[in-house]
């Protein structure tokens, strides 16, 4: 056997566990999925069949496609101001905070990991609802004169969520910006660039792989995540994950809930497809 077969088997055994369990557990449930998605209900019963009628009636219904607008529109807004949010604190960390305490700032940068991520979600509830902290404090301090409506809004959900994701991106965006050479903002520097056009010409476009990296990572949890928006938005904008839980628990329309759940993988492997391209540039 030559070297170049010996290397390929070697490669090919080492591959192996990792490609039998992604085909184990993701290739081949999400195939079944797809299959169940084109059967159809005939009273309680499923009936395997080749209909896309699942798929027909998610366009064709109006509350079904708005769910899947307002995930999007939820997940777009979160991630920007999440990155919006996140860049500036994982700069103060790289460039303000001294090299012996920045350990200790992303510590406490990521404290909300270690909780539950049901707990943080209730204890959103508790400072947004009618009786919580917020609309406690905006009444005594005279600002207001009836309560908040937030808690049971899209609002909530946002707010919910960028709690969450704000610290991710800073991580993401934070291993980017300590990996820059100062050489290249010095040059820069030196050539009469001034503070906007470093960042904007030099820090910002080597920092992108780190940025996007984030933000999708972002946009695929927050897209397919059914526990912010149930415990902090209700009943009252249902997103896509809510709408499938509703199909499985409440109306046992299993293949009505696979056909939702493709649509959801598609437009999570769209938004990597737009992505890609700085998803493969190399970091510095």
């Amino acid at each position: 056997m030559s070297l170049a077969a010996r290397d390929r088997r070697l490669g090919w055994g080492l591959v192996a566990p990792a490609l039998a369990w992604t085909v184990a557990f993701f290739v081949l449930p999400f195939a079944a999925m797809v299959a169940l998605s084109f059967a159809r209900m005939e009273g309680r019963e499923i009936v395997p069949a080749f209909d896309p009628g699942n798929y027909a009636r998610f366009f064709s219904e109006w509350p079904l496609f708005k769910a899947l607008l307002n995930s999007m529109e939820i997940t777009v807004v979160v991630t920007v101001v999440s990155v919006l949010l996140a860049y500036p604190l994982a700069a103060i960390i790289a460039f303000r905070v001294p090299v012996r305490w920045q350990r200790l700032a992303l510590l406490m940068a990521v404290l909300p990991f270690w909780t539950s991520y049901v707990v943080r979600s209730y204890a959103w509830l508790l400072v947004l609802g009618q009786n919580g902290v917020l609309n406690k404090a905006l009444l005594g301090a005279g600002l207001i004169a009836e309560p908040l409506e937030i808690a049971a809004t899209r609002t909530a959900t946002v707010i919910g969520f960028v709690h969450f994701f704000v610290m991710l991106l800073t991580l993401t965006i934070y291993a980017n910006l300590v990996q820059l050479p100062t050489n290249y903002a010095r040059a820069a520097r030196d050539l009469g660039a001034g503070p906007v056009q470093v960042f904007r010409f030099v820090i910002l476009p080597l920092t992108l792989p780190g940025v996007v990296t984030g933000a999708f990572l972002t946009f695929v949890l927050c897209m397919g995540d059914y526990i912010t928006p149930q415990i902090l938005g209700g009943n009252n904008e249902l997103t896509l994950p809510q709408l499938i839980m509703l199909q499985l628990g409440r109306s046992g329309n299993f293949p009505l809930a696979s056909a939702l759940s493709v649509v959801l993988m598609a437009v999570i492997t769209l938004a990597y497809l737009l992505s890609s391209r700085w998803l493969r540039v190399d970091r510095v």
